[in-house]
């Protein structure tokens, strides 16, 4: 038995920089919101303080957990929030010492209103606790944890409330690859169609449809304004956007106006074997330049990783099939979702919890074996090409400089969507059968190795580069 978990829990809308560290304290804010709405607190509270712990607080700042917070509490929403409006919003509230609620409601909220412990909550690494007050009387304290990937618990939630995934829910209930792999052999189906009959128990395919087309098409604007944007990224680092002239030199003449006919330009052009794997950083790092600005990308599986699936996708569109089309995208979603969703039930998506092995290492394994089936790989093939991809990230820290998701974040989407192409490639050259290591163990291996990890190599910045390389050297 397992709880079921949608490919839209994997791959979600959001801004950047961090799934983990921005999203999810935002939808923690919001929800907290909604909780004192729902109790009938909301029209009382006249006071709002917010304890941030463990590795929220420690590298915080630098992932703008303290702005995702305030928009949060302000109820944006940001899936769907003018990027531009952002900055107005957090300026507004940072000079009138006010938040502003949805109805006309405000209260006072200071700089010190959110408080940085560096102590860890024992539930898990990323935790923040909102208390609620009125006429100096705290009424309302509430506790929630960003687990990964924007997803948020509280330590007492009743998993039997979400929904089970199980024989009578839905057709194929899967929670480890293993699983799938019987569905797919039995059924003779692929990944995609397992993952497809699934989904539609909550929605009509037009539905499922509509909401990949958004997620591919906010994937598809991160890459095309990630390569048409120059200039130093934001928090102090002073890193040079790269994918700007990386593009330029790539794209050569190629005339297009808009994303869509970008793909047909990059299509015209005779791409040769170092062009390629220049094509690809370019498109991962440009993903994650967005999201090291705060601009919107898909969550896959996380933000800190959102640029690998879009890059090994991209490479399937303008390299590998000029014919592709949305079918081909689709196919790649879902069992990119579908393989994403395994390494969560079983390990973790969480740097947090898990170091970058967590981060990149599964996002390649998604990309990899979803790259798999649109190159004409048995299901078998495609899990063992995941398999590949997260062997070789396996043990990867999590250790970024002055907290910022910039380095080494941002090359390591290049290198691991590199990887899930030539993980792809080998499992094409591969008989399951005489495969040694099957996904189940090497998402088992993942978690054990997350679990040894010295904590701070877990995205708490007090270890590796983060230590070695500080903020006055660059």
């Amino acid at each position: 038995m397992s709880q079921f978990i949608s490919v839209f829990d994997m791959l979600k809308i959001g801004v950047g920089p961090s799934s983990s560290h921005t999203l999810g304290p935002w939808r923690a804010a919001q929800e907290w919101v909604s909780h004192l709405r729902k109790v009938n607190l909301f029209d009382v509270i006249d006071a709002v303080k917010v304890d941030l712990y463990g590795s929220l607080s420690l590298t915080g700042k630098g992932h703008a957990t303290d702005l995702a917070i305030l928009l949060g509490l302000s109820e944006a929403d940001p899936e769907y929030i003018p990027i531009e409006d952002l900055f107005i919003i957090v300026d507004r509230i940072n000079t009138q010492e006010e938040i502003y609620f949805k109805g006309g409601k405000k209260i006072p909220f200071f700089k010190d209103s959110i408080v940085f412990n560096r102590e860890f909550l024992p539930f898990h690494a990323n935790g923040l606790t909102f208390r609620g007050f009125s006429d100096g009387k705290e009424i309302s304290t509430e506790t929630y944890f960003s687990i990964g990937g924007g997803f948020i618990v509280q330590e007492n939630d009743n998993l039997e409330e979400e929904i089970e995934i199980n024989q009578k829910n839905f057709p194929f209930p899967i929670n480890r690859a293993v699983q799938l792999e019987a569905y797919c052999e039995k059924e003779n189906f692929l990944i995609s169609d397992i993952v497809l009959q699934n989904e539609l128990v909550l929605n009509t395919e037009d539905k499922v449809d509509f909401e990949l087309h958004r997620i591919w098409d906010t994937m598809l604007e991160s890459m095309y304004l990630g390569c048409h944007t120059k200039g130093i990224l934001p928090g102090g680092l002073n890193v040079k956007r790269r994918a700007f002239d990386t593009h330029q030199k790539l794209i050569k003449d190629g005339v297009y106006s808009n994303p869509k006919e970008w793909i047909s330009a990059i299509r015209d052009i005779e791409v040769k074997f170092r062009e390629i794997l220049k094509w690809v950083s370019c498109f991962a790092l440009s993903v994650n330049e967005v999201n090291a600005s705060l601009g919107r990308v898909v969550t896959a599986p996380t933000n800190g990783s959102a640029g690998v699936i879009p890059a090994v996708l991209m490479y399937y569109l303008v390299i590998e099939n000029h014919e592709a089309d949305f079918n081909h995208i689709k196919k790649f979603l879902l069992v990119a979702g579908e393989i994403g969703s395994i390494f969560k039930k079983n390990a973790t998506i969480s740097a947090a919890m898990g170091g970058c092995q967590a981060e990149i290492g599964v996002s390649s394994a998604m990309a990899a074996g979803a790259l798999t089936e649109l190159l004409g790989g048995t299901p078998a093939q495609s899990l063992v090409a995941a398999e590949i991809a997260m062997e070789h990230h396996l043990g990867l820290t999590c250790d970024p400089i002055a907290g910022l998701v910039q380095v080494p974040c941002i090359e390591r989407n290049s290198m691991g969507a590199i990887k899930a192409i030539h993980a792809a490639e080998m499992a094409l050259e591969t008989n399951p059968k005489e495969s040694l290591v099957p996904l189940d163990k090497v998402i088992d291996t993942m978690w054990e190795t997350a679990k040894d990890m010295n904590k701070n190599y877990k995205e708490t910045s007090e270890g590796g580069l983060a230590v070695t390389v500080r903020i006055v050297d660059c």
